[in-house]
């Protein structure tokens, strides 16, 4: 059976780029950079991007175009006989279906608070516990909970049903076009609010005050651990769309590319959130409740409020169900090359898994608020710390080796694939930085996350 391939190049940029677009650009990057005092912290985060975001993106696309499969089949297609690199990429299904055990109920959230601000459920004259308390309340519900968590699932699972051209190309090309419209449209708006220069003061402006507050080792960590997580490297999330790709692109070429499109929505995020802020009298580093907590009764209480609301919902909804569509594709496509079953088949079959498996984080905050498995965390940060603390630092440094080392598929090759095509190349003198700094660098974050 012929694999499938993109229908266009814009198909795969928008794809991949969706993938790494995410709560973790529109809704963590604000509240660290906020955290952090904003200035530096977003220079060493750009800096961070580049040497490290966009050589690790390139390994786990050169596995994908260099093996023309899935994760567990790709190793087999390009390791060395008798090694067993490819037992990695049983991990990177697992860590697929973790991610999507609380990104799926994450999702629902955004849907959720999408629908009431659309239908006047936040709308002025609330007072700022009661919109606050609409959180608690929504947490507190099981069933309600579960209903958004498995919309989420059915459709992402439906859209994908169609295969690659005519369902996740088709639908994600529409959604990130209209992410990208919206964001610049909300950050426009936000941009007119009186504290708008106080805030972008504070988010761009880099000052000596932060450093002398904050510590340089810390923002560079955080700037570090950052960069490295909004692009979801290190579960195959990426390598899936490599085995989708045409030779005619270099690899870093089109990395730059995604890694612009993911900066450009997680910059214009700040840009949106800061100045509204400011303009409003809120902490910049309020912290996750940012999003669901602080940012509505912004939106009650100004001019036109339930549109922006609205719109800024919807904005949510698209950057999240990006991700998960472009990681069900990641999991049905593990399914059908591994076990040789139909997408028909894989659709079905994770259909029901990952139903299942999404309600454990919908009964964290409720039924099973007295369980906290990891470390005194409670469901969802359980499971987000087996992914971003374990799963995605450790799989990309055995990505990174699998590509660099000897014992491996071998630096050459790895960048003979990588530079094969039009476009910006690796020069191989980078060999030392790619052996001996990067690992360094992955080590760092993830000794950081345990920490």
């Amino acid at each position: 059976m012929q694999r499938e391939s993109f229908g266009s190049r814009l198909g795969f940029l928008l794809v991949s780029a969706g993938c790494a677009i995410g709560i973790g650009n529109v809704w963590r990057f604000p509240y660290i950079t906020g955290k952090n005092g904003g200035g530096y912290f977003v220079l060493f985060y750009l800096v961070c991007l580049l040497l490290l975001g966009v050589p690790v993106m390139t390994m786990e696309l050169a596995v994908g175009r260099g093996g023309r499969k899935s994760a567990v089949l790709a190793y087999k297609n390009l390791e060395k006989p008798g090694s067993k690199w490819h037992i990695h990429g049983w991990f990177c299904l697992a860590g697929c279906y973790l991610l999507m055990m609380y990104y799926t109920t994450v999702t629902g959230w955004m849907v959720n608070y999408f629908g009431k601000f659309l239908t006047g459920g936040f709308h002025a004259g609330m007072t700022g516990d009661e919109i606050s308390g609409m959180f608690g309340t929504m947490l507190g519900s099981p069933g309600s909970m579960a209903i958004f968590t498995e919309l989420v699932v059915v459709t992402g699972l439906i859209v994908c049903s169609f295969g690659l051209q005519k369902g996740l190309e088709r639908v994600t090309k529409v959604m990130m076009i209209c992410l990208l419209a919206l964001i610049v449209v909300l950050a426009v708006h936000s941009l007119t609010l009186s504290g708008a220069a106080e805030g972008m003061k504070f988010y761009l402006l880099p000052s000596v005050d932060t450093i002398r507050e904050h510590g340089l080792g810390s923002l560079i960590t955080d700037a570090m651990n950052q960069a490295f997580f909004t692009l979801s490297l290190g579960i195959g999330a990426m390598e899936i769309f490599g085995s989708y790709m045409s030779d005619e692109q270099t690899l870093p070429g089109e990395a730059v590319r995604i890694c612009i499109l993911d900066t450009f929505v997680a910059l214009m995020a700040g840009a949106i959130i800061f100045p509204a802020c400011f303009t409003f009298g809120v902490a910049p580093g309020e912290g996750p409740a940012l999003i669901f907590q602080t940012l509505p009764p912004l939106f009650v209480n100004m001019s036109g409020g339930r549109f922006w609301g609205t719109l800024f919902f919807l904005f949510m909804v698209f950057a999240s169900f990006s991700t998960v569509l472009a990681v069900f594709e990641n999991i049905l496509a593990v399914c059908m090359d591994t076990f040789g079953i139909s997408r028909k088949k894989a659709v079905l079959i994770n259909g029901v898994l990952l139903a299942l498996l999404s309600l454990p984080c919908v009964f964290g905050y409720n039924i099973w608020s007295d369980f906290h498995p990891i470390l005194g965390k409670d469901v969802l940060d359980s499971e987000d710390f087996l992914v971003s603390n374990l799963l995605l630092p450790i799989g990309s440094l055995v990505y990174l080796l699998f590509c660099v080392s000897k014992w491996g598929w071998g630096f050459d090759k790895y960048v003979a694939e990588a530079n094969k095509g039009k476009g910006l190349k690796f020069a191989k003198w980078l060999k030392p930085y790619f052996q001996f700094i990067l690992p360094a660098l992955i080590v760092v974050i993830f000794l950081q996350g345990l920490l």
